[in-house]
C-alpha cells in the first residue's frame, strides 16, 4: 500500500500541551513603528525559552484572527498620532503584556494553532492541513472507493489532526469522516506493534464504543475512517453547536450555558464508566477523555479516538493533572478527566480552575459527592478512585443500561505485552514531569517567602542584633584582656608579655531559609 510506504518526515515530537508563557522584555523604536522583545518559555525550565519581535500588527492580526472564539479580548486599541511618544509605548506595553497573559493563561486558545505560531514560530511553522493531505492523497491511491468530500477545518484541538468528510463512491449518500494524525511525544510502540494495533481498532466491539470503520498506520502517523454523525459530540450537546463548526467557535464562549438533565448525566455517566472499565480489564491504555470525545448515538454515548495513546498523543487535561503526584496512572488520569466531563454535564462549562474549592449548587448531592471525589482539593493530593469504586456511588449505581451489543475486543498475548510496556513508559514521563513541576514549585515559593518583604525585614533585624553582639563580647575580651595585662604588671611578674588577641569583626553573615 502506498500510504504505508511513505517514510516518515523529520519530526519533532513536542508536547503541544506543555503551556507558553510570554513576557515583554522591551521595546525598540525604529523610523516608524515600535517592536516588542518577548520572552517566550515552554514549561517551567528557564533554559527553554527563546526571544521574539512583534510589532502591533501582529498582535492586530492575531487577534483579529481569534475573533472567531467570540471572546472580548484585551488588545489596546490603535492609535495613529503620538504613537511613538516614550509614555505611550510604556503604556502600551502593558497592555500588550495584559494581552498575552489572558490567551497564554485560556484553555482553549492557549493550545490552538494560531497562538503557537504566535508565540512559537520555528516548531509551528508547518502546514499540518497540507501535510495531511499529502497522506491521504497518497492513501487513495491505493484505495479508490474513497472520496473526500470537503475538508473539515479545525473542527478538532489538536494542530496535527485533521479531519475531513468522506464518501464511498457507490454508495453517495452515506457520509463518513476520516481522521489522520501525526505522531505524539509518546508514542512507544514499536512501528511493527503500532501498525498490528492501529489495524485492530475495526475489530472493537462495544455498546458505547464508536465504531472504527477502517484504520491504518505507517511509521509516522495513523489515518482513521468512521461513519459521520449529524448529532456531533456530547460537547456539541452541551453548548449547542454545530458538529462541523471549528473548536473556537464552538466552545470557547458559548452563547447560553446549561447543563444537562439529572437522568442524561446519569446514564450518560455509567456509560462511560463501563467503557472505562472495559478498557483498563483490557490493559488498553486511554486517557483521553473529554466532552468531544463521546459521540452521541441515539440514547446513548460512545467514546472515541482510542488510536491517540497508540499514537502517544497528549491528552487535553495534561496541563490540569501533570499539577498532582498522585495522579500518575493513565486509569487514574481517566478517572480525573471523568470529573471535568462530570462537571461539564453538570454545569454547561468547564470548571474556572482546579482543584475546586467549592462547587455550585447541583441537581442532586449524588452528583457533587462524585466531583468532589475526582476534583477537590483533597481528590488531587490524595489521589483518585477506582472506576468500580465510582460505578459503587449513588449517582450510578441505580442505573439500569440495556443493551443486547456485546463488548469484543481481542488483543493477541504478544500485543498486550507491548501495551503494557508502552503504558509504563507513558506514566513514567509522566511521572518525571510532575517531579519537576513539584520541585520547581517548592522553589519558587521559597525564593517568594524568602524575598518577601517581611523575610527581609526579620533578616536585618536579626542581622543588626547579632552584629551588636558580637561588638560587645569583642568589647569585652578585650577590656578582660587588658585588665590582665595590667594585673600580671602589677604583680611584678616575670613571664614575658604576650600582645593582645584581635578583635573579631562583626558577623556579617545573614541566615537563609531552606530550600
Amino acid at each position: 500500500m502506498a500510504f504505508m510506504e511513505k517514510p516518515p518526515a523529520g519530526k519533532v515530537l513536542l508536547d503541544d500541551t506543555v503551556p507558553l508563557t510570554a513576557a515583554i522584555e522591551a521595546s525598540q523604536s525604529l523610523q516608524s513603528h515600535t517592536e516588542y522583545i518577548i520572552r517566550v518559555q515552554r514549561g517551567i525550565s528557564v533554559e527553554n525559552s527563546w526571544q521574539i519581535v512583534r510589532r502591533y500588527s501582529d498582535f492586530d492580526l492575531l487577534n483579529n484572527s481569534l475573533q472567531i472564539a467570540g471572546l472580548s479580548l484585551p488588545l489596546p486599541p490603535k492609535k495613529l498620532i503620538g504613537n511613538m511618544d516614550r509614555e505611550f509605548i510604556a503604556e502600551r506595553q502593558k497592555g500588550l503584556q495584559n494581552y498575552l497573559n489572558v490567551i497564554t493563561t485560556n484553555h482553549i486558545l492557549s493550545n490552538c494553532e494560531l497562538v503557537k505560531k504566535f508565540l512559537d514560530p520555528n516548531n509551528y511553522s508547518a502546514n499540518y492541513t497540507e501535510i495531511a493531505l499529502q497522506h491521504v492523497s497518497m492513501f487513495f491511491r491505493s484505495e479508490p472507493k474513497w472520496e473526500v468530500v470537503e475538508p473539515l477545518k479545525d473542527i478538532g484541538w489538536r494542530i496535527r489532526k485533521k479531519y475531513f468528510l468522506m464518501k464511498i463512491k457507490n454508495q453517495p449518500k452515506e457520509r463518513l469522516v476520516l481522521s489522520w494524525a501525526d505522531l505524539g511525544p509518546d508514542k512507544y510502540l514499536s512501528d511493527k506493534d503500532f501498525q498490528c494495533l492501529i489495524k485492530l481498532l475495526p475489530s472493537c466491539s462495544h455498546p458505547y464504543i464508536y465504531r472504527v470503520t477502517f484504520a491504518t498506520a505507517n511509521e509516522s502517523s495513523a489515518l482513521l475512517i468512521r461513519m459521520f454523525n449529524e448529532k456531533g459530540t456530547l460537547k456539541d450537546l452541551i453548548y449547542k453547536a454545530k458538529p462541523k463548526d471549528p473548536f473556537l467557535k464552538k466552545y470557547c464562549n458559548p452563547k447560553k450555558i446549561q447543563g444537562l438533565e439529572l437522568q442524561q448525566i446519569k446514564t450518560y455517566g455509567r456509560q462511560i464508566l463501563e467503557v472505562l472499565k472495559f478498557l483498563h480489564d483490557k490493559g488498553f491504555p486511554y486517557g483521553h477523555l473529554h466532552a468531544s470525545n463521546v459521540m452521541l448515538d441515539g440514547d446513548s454515548c460512545r467514546l472515541l479516538d482510542l488510536e491517540n495513546s497508540l499514537l502517544g498523543l497528549p491528552s487535553f487535561y495534561r496541563s490540569y493533572f501533570s499539577q498532582f503526584r498522585k495522579i500518575n496512572t493513565l486509569e487514574s488520569v481517566d478517572v480525573h478527566c471523568f470529573g471535568h466531563l462530570l462537571y461539564e454535564m453538570t454545569y454547561g462549562r468547564p470548571p474556572d480552575s482546579v482543584p475546586v474549592d467549592s462547587f455550585p449548587p447541583a441537581p442532586s448531592m449524588a452528583v457533587v459527592a462524585v466531583l468532589e471525589s475526582t476534583l477537590s482539593c483533597e481528590a488531587c493530593k490524595n489521589g483518585m478512585p477506582t472506576v468500580s469504586r465510582l460505578l459503587q456511588m449513588p449517582l450510578f449505581s441505580d442505573v439500569l443500561l440495556t443493551t443486547s451489543e456485546k463488548p469484543q475486543f481481542k488483543i493477541p498475548t504478544k500485543l498486550k505485552e507491548a501495551l503494557k510496556t508502552a503504558k509504563e513508559c507513558i506514566e513514567k514521563r509522566l511521572i518525571e514531569e510532575q517531579k519537576q513541576i513539584h520541585q520547581h514549585r517548592r522553589l519558587t515559593r521559597a525564593q517568594s517567602h524568602h524575598g518577601s518583604e517581611e523575610e527581609r525585614k526579620k533578616r536585618k533585624i536579626l542581622a543588626r542584633k547579632k552584629s551588636k553582639r558580637s561588638a560587645v563580647e569583642n568589647s569585652e575580651e578585650h577590656s578582660a584582656k587588658y585588665s590582665n595585662s595590667n594585673n600580671s604588671a602589677g604583680s611584678g611578674a616575670s613571664s614575658p608579655l604576650t600582645s593582645p588577641s584581635s578583635p573579631t569583626p562583626p558577623s556579617t553573615a545573614v541566615e537563609h531559609a531552606p530550600f
